[in-house]
């Protein structure tokens, strides 16, 4: 037995109306699917407003004359705003879900002419979220005729029908992820998975994005990827606007970020914007997040959850609407704890966070990034520059060995392959460029690893702030005496060590006042140092 065929459908209160016999002389969206041959009806069920219930019975009427084997059911369906949205979607959810389908014995058809725009578009939506198990059905007047009955299209809204659809979804997306890859064939399994899950985000959240990961490993780049994808996407309208945190300080923090009115502070000689306005409608990329101070952090969270904030020296609020793309390379949790980062702040801004791997935890990255490079140092010079085969498979040798240690990853790889491709006028890299670069990578990474060195042992001391305050010149050498004094057995042992070729010159000298002396200024004392064990 074949199954019954079931309409759903809105009264159309204006073209459905009529009451005098002209009426059958033009089309009539809801009777008009009546008077079709080849679509018999088993059932019409039929939603009208309470103010439409007098149409609603002649409508039903004119349906039984035209069709008599149609039954017409009529429910009462009246939202308290007919253009609210909100209302209108609930009314017609609340309906599909009260109803009792039965897909076995019985085909659906929601019919989508008729009604105001919004309630098409949420028949729509209930639709093609199965809350209707239907196909659409459209109706229309028949080009140049006067027939009555118009015409119909039925449309399955089955997209794994559409082939060529599919195809080109799967397409968009694959240009997406390549775009946030900057075209560039990553090999990295985890990273790739990490990309096809930001295209996601990019694509359907306007909420804060936090990327995290170690300086150079590419949040920078993959910041401003992510931004060109939205725009492509006509997701956003403004600009990308970009700061490092780490070099805002004072008033100045304030009024980059917040602006200014002329003559709030000393050298505020006309308004500002600051650059949360200037993202307005846009993306805010705030490079080392976790260097910002708690002042601007509390502004921060409030623009961000109200999208309101008070420049300096202002007495109205100025608004901005941006989506934050946030980055860093510090435990946020740990600055928490430690009450340098608002813990309000970070919940808001880590709702999607993204972890970029370093360098060394991508080594099968480095080859397609050697070409990618070599385009970029193209696109800049002009000049196109290759690998000789062996200077290739050597630099891969080294680049892709356990020990090399990448310090600054991909900023480091991209510097290398620039030095290496202007070196060579000939316009082909060759092995002994190869190897003098190689050389110059060890001799940079040492000196890396002396300064991180210092910076550690003086952190551990002196605390991170205090330590970041010293020249480099000053942390390298508190750091060496500190190392010496770790592995003395006391303080004048140590004295001895550290000014040994100074007391030759001396008649007699007090090592350990000296070195006393020296780490007062740092607020030291022997007893706090300790011996390493």
């Amino acid at each position: 037995m074949p199954a019954k065929r079931v309409i759903f459908g809105l009264l159309g209160t204006t073209l459905d109306s009529g009451r005098t016999p002209n009426r059958w002389e033009r089309w009539r969206p809801t009777v008009s699917l009546a008077q079709h041959e080849d679509l018999a009806i088993d059932r019409m069920e039929l939603l009208y407003p309470r103010m439409g219930t007098s149409l609603a019975r002649q409508v039903c009427t004119d349906i039984t004359q035209v069709s008599p084997q149609t039954e017409v059911r009529l429910h009462l369906v009246d939202p308290k705003d007919p253009w609210d949205f909100e209302d209108v979607y609930t009314a017609l959810h609340d309906f599909a879900a009260a109803y009792a389908f039965d897909q076995e014995r019985e085909d659906y058809l929601v019919h989508i002419t008729t009604g105001t725009h919004v309630a098409q578009i949420c028949l729509f939506l209930l639709t093609e979220t199965r809350r209707f198990p239907a196909k659409l059905i459209q109706s229309s007047p028949k080009y140049r005729t006067n027939d009555p009955a118009g015409e119909y299209r039925i449309i399955d809204l089955d997209l794994s029908k559409y082939n060529t659809i599919a195809a080109r979804f799967q397409r968009e997306f694959t240009d997406n992820i390549a775009g946030l890859k900057s075209g560039i064939a990553t090999r990295n399994a985890a990273f790739n998975r990490l990309i096809e899950e930001l295209e996601h985000v990019a694509a359907n959240s306007v909420d804060p994005v936090l990327l995290t990961g170690p300086t150079g490993a590419g949040k920078s780049q993959l910041a401003r990827r992510i931004y060109e994808l939205k725009k492509h996407r006509r997701q956003i309208e403004g600009a990308f606007v970009e700061v490092n945190c780490a070099t805002l300080r004072g008033d100045s923090a304030m009024s980059t970020l917040f602006g200014h009115k002329r003559g709030a502070f000393t050298g505020a000689a006309a308004d500002r914007a600051g650059l949360l306005r200037s993202a307005h409608g846009g993306v805010l990329f705030l490079d080392e997040i976790g260097e910002l101070g708690l002042d601007e952090q509390a502004m921060l969270l409030r623009a961000l959850e109200e999208k309101r904030f008070l420049p300096l020296g202002a007495d109205l609020e100025s608004s901005s609407n941006f989506q934050l793309i946030a980055g860093t390379n510090r435990d946020l949790l740990e600055r928490v704890a430690d009450g340098r980062f608002r813990d309000d702040l970070l919940a808001r801004i880590n709702l999607w966070t993204f972890c970029l791997p370093a360098l060394r935890d991508r080594r099968e990255d480095i080859e397609p990034n050697l070409e990618y490079e070599l385009i970029q140092f193209a696109k800049r010079t002009g000049r196109t520059v290759r690998f000789s085969t062996e200077a290739r498979q050597r630099f891969l040798s080294f680049a892709t060995a356990p020990e090399t240690r990448w310090a600054g990853n991909f900023r480091d790889l991209s510097a290398s392959i620039t030095r290496m491709a202007t070196l060579s006028p000939a316009g082909r890299i060759v092995e002994p460029i190869i190897e003098a670069e190689i050389a110059r990578l060890r001799t940079a990474w040492t000196l890396t690893t002396n300064e991180d060195h210092a910076r550690t042992i003086c952190v551990e001391l002196l605390g991170e702030k205090r330590a970041a305050d010293l020249d480099r010149f000053d942390r390298v050498q508190l750091a060496d005496v500190l190392a010496v004094c770790r592995q003395a057995r006391s303080l004048s042992e140590a004295g001895r060590e550290l000014f040994a070729e100074s007391r030759k010159k001396k008649a007699s000298g007090n090592d350990a006042d000296r070195l006393r002396k020296y780490l007062a200024r740092f607020g030291l004392s022997w007893g706090e140092i300790g011996r390493s064990s």
